[in-house]
């Protein structure tokens, strides 16, 4: 079964006005899904829409109506508890009917606060607990090397996430392994649940962390959709090493008084706190 990429046969321009519009959608559709709810964390929803809605709506190679098709791209959520952008992914995308994004968090829904796979259509593994989703690609990834496949492998971490151990086991296994089309996307938002990643236990240097593992790296704008798109288009290539990229990103992208904010990890804004949220994020779209 031959699986086609969704959106990127428009020039590199209208590429990236396409995703650029997908991810306002997406942030306007994951705030009104956590307002529902009356729960959330829309903090990493914000920060990682754009990265999603690049990969969901230009990047991956995949058909909603084949979930499992041998042949597909693989993409783990490991940062798990940020549902809310990517069930609006998966959503935008075609897994599932968008009006069941009203029943987000509900009692039997299936967008559960964290992704199971046996629910949804569309994700690769459970996660949630931090650090189990990366080594899963990894593992994803080494079976593809073994049989000689060509889909591609891709991972969102959040930075706080990197202070797991078992990230950097996978990191270097999969350096050893020169797994060439494994890619993984660190969120580096500078936060996590309460505090700064740096006050918490100190990164930096990350890049050179990763480097030190066999990986090759890039630094972006994690807002930029052309430096985003680039930076994909770019682990299209052959390569010998994966590929990390860091993704210089904002918690909250989009909402003023929700940006680089620790107390907004999770949390419900109020209903005036919603129509500024929203009338920010149209008047961006307008821009």
């Amino acid at each position: 079964m031959t699986i086609s990429i969704f959106m990127s046969n428009g020039d590199f321009d209208t590429r990236v006005r396409d995703v650029a519009a997908r991810a306002n959608w997406m942030r306007r559709r994951l705030l009104a899904m956590i307002v529902k709810a009356g729960q959330g964390h829309p903090g990493g929803d914000l920060s990682a829409t754009d990265v999603l809605a690049a990969l969901y709506f230009d990047v991956l190679r995949i058909d909603p109506a084949h979930p499992r098709a041998p042949g597909r791209d693989r993409f783990v959520m490991s940062k798990g508890h940020c549902t809310g952008a990517l069930y609006s992914a998966l959503a935008g995308r075609g897994f599932f009917p968008e009006e069941e994004l009203d029943t987000y968090l509900a009692p039997e829904s299936r967008l559960n606060g964290h992704p199971n796979r046996v629910y949804l259509p569309g994700v690769e593994t459970n996660t949630g607990p931090l650090g189990h989703g990366f080594p899963v690609a990894v593992g994803i990834a080494i079976a593809g090397q073994i049989d000689s496949a060509d889909y591609r492998v891709f991972a969102l971490t959040g930075d706080g996430e990197l202070q797991e151990g078992s990230i950097w086991e996978a990191a270097m296994l999969a350096g050893h392994r020169k797994l060439g089309r494994l890619t993984v996307v660190v969120d580096r938002n500078g936060l996590q649940q309460g505090a700064r990643t740096e006050d918490t236990n100190t990164l930096e240097p990350l890049a050179d962390k990763w480097r030190a593992f066999g990986w090759d790296v890039v630094g972006i704008d994690g807002h930029d959709h052309g430096a985003i798109l680039r930076a994909f288009d770019a682990a299209a290539e052959p390569r010998e090493k994966p590929l990390c990229i860091i993704a210089n990103t904002v918690k909250g992208r989009g909402v003023s008084f929700m940006q680089d904010q620790a107390g907004w990890h999770h949390g419900v804004p109020s209903a005036a706190q919603y129509a500024q949220a929203i009338g920010e994020i149209e008047a961006e779209m307008e821009s």
